[in-house]
């Protein structure tokens, strides 16, 4: 079975807190916590597969340069378009 990437993950989190809402077992505090905490989740999760995939599929041989890589490619570059 395939992984899960970091949004289909987040997908199912956030229709679980949506269920949970519509069925009043979780007050609409506790599903804005929730939502925050999964977000963050996801976000970790994200920047390991996309440090994965650099690290395994495109630059094998530069397996320490993946954080670095994401860095500069997400971290950096976005903070540019700020």
């Amino acid at each position: 079975m395939a992984q899960q990437t970091a949004v289909e993950w987040l997908a199912e989190r956030y229709n679980y807190i949506t269920w949970m809402r519509n069925r009043d077992e979780i007050s609409a505090g506790t599903a804005d916590e929730w939502r925050d905490k999964f977000l963050e989740q996801a976000k970790a999760m994200e920047k390991e597969q996309i440090m994965d995939a650099y690290r395994h599929d495109l630059h094998p041989m530069f397996e320490g340069d993946a954080e670095q890589y994401y860095n500069e490619k997400y971290v950096n570059h976005e903070s540019k378009k700020v």
